[in-house]
């Protein structure tokens, strides 16, 4: 099991958090101004905060955390806006700069020739050494103290591609935090997770105290774990704020179309609001004996 103790391995490499700023961004993928994949975006996150950005397949949750690190793009595109990190704009800062401030977990695993878990955890030493310089044994104790959080110290001497996809997924967001960023943004991190390391995944995140911004399907998963909410549609903005202001029937509805009652807890010794997510299922089709369906079985 992950190890959830409140002394993981993980520090952030700067002491000032940082805070995002998202202004009137806009993004445009090829040549035609029609194309927009994001439309007039303004938010802002504060330090430390575990965001969830929430949305349709389709809705822009990827394209705006590609956004937000400068993603370069295979084909034209236009970005409009602008993404401040505590009030500096990350499009003027180089790239090593922006890797000591932001690691980024996508979706995509593959890696080009077959490494270790433990050489790939190293390369997430590479914004904060000089090119070509040693692994020092503070270093080795860091990777092997963040793999021992995320359950991968049995993996480490391993081959990555060997690897089921959830544990990847995890040796992926364990070389994020080897660099030690002041912000994570994790492209759905609880994909290919069985439901264990889903909650401790989540939990190791939240318990680290940068500010972290996610994308996620499961709402409920969401609403458990994330202090704010970005709700996107068709590339725009439709919600933003606490879980429970956000995560309505009727929002569900409207973006998701789906049926969903949405009960709010309130603890009644700390007054912490949480909610609970039922989606309406529709009735299950009874088969009838000696039908089509029936005789296929």
């Amino acid at each position: 099991m992950v190890n959830q103790s409140s002394n993981n391995s993980y520090t952030s490499g700067d002491a000032e958090l940082a805070h995002i700023a998202v202004e009137h961004l806009s993004l445009t993928i090829g040549a035609k101004a029609t194309n927009a994949i994001l439309r007039d975006i303004s938010f802002a996150v504060e330090c430390g905060s575990l965001v969830g950005i929430v949305g349709p397949n389709g809705a822009g949750k990827s394209s705006l955390l590609r956004a937000i690190y400068c993603h370069r793009y295979d084909q034209p595109a236009s970005l409009a806006g602008q993404v401040m990190i505590a009030g500096h704009p990350v499009h003027l800062m180089s790239r090593r700069e922006r890797a000591c401030k932001i690691a980024v977990v996508l979706q995509e695993s593959a890696l080009p020739f077959e490494v270790t878990v433990r050489e790939v955890l190293a390369t997430g030493l590479t914004p904060r050494k000089p090119l070509l310089s040693f692994t020092s044994k503070d270093d080795t104790r860091l990777i092997e103290g963040i793999a021992a959080d995320l359950d991968l110290t049995r993996f480490i001497d391993r081959d990555f591609g060997s690897l089921s996809g959830g544990e990847k997924q995890r040796v992926l967001i364990a070389r994020a935090l080897v660099q030690q960023p002041q912000i994570l943004l994790l492209d759905e991190p609880t994909n290919h997770l069985d439901i264990q390391h889903q909650i401790e995944t989540l939990s190791l995140v939240r318990s680290l105290g940068v500010t972290v911004l996610l994308t996620i399907h499961d709402l409920n998963m969401a609403a458990a774990y994330c202090d704010q909410l970005l709700v996107l549609n068709k590339g725009q903005l439709v919600a933003n704020g606490e879980p429970f202001q956000v995560l309505t029937s009727e929002l569900i509805q409207d973006v998701f179309q789906v049926a969903a009652d949405v009960a709010v807890i309130r603890n009644t010794y700390t007054h912490e609001r949480r909610i609970r997510i039922a989606y309406d299922m529709p009735p299950s089709r009874t088969i009838a004996p000696g039908s089509a369906g029936e005789r296929r079985k």
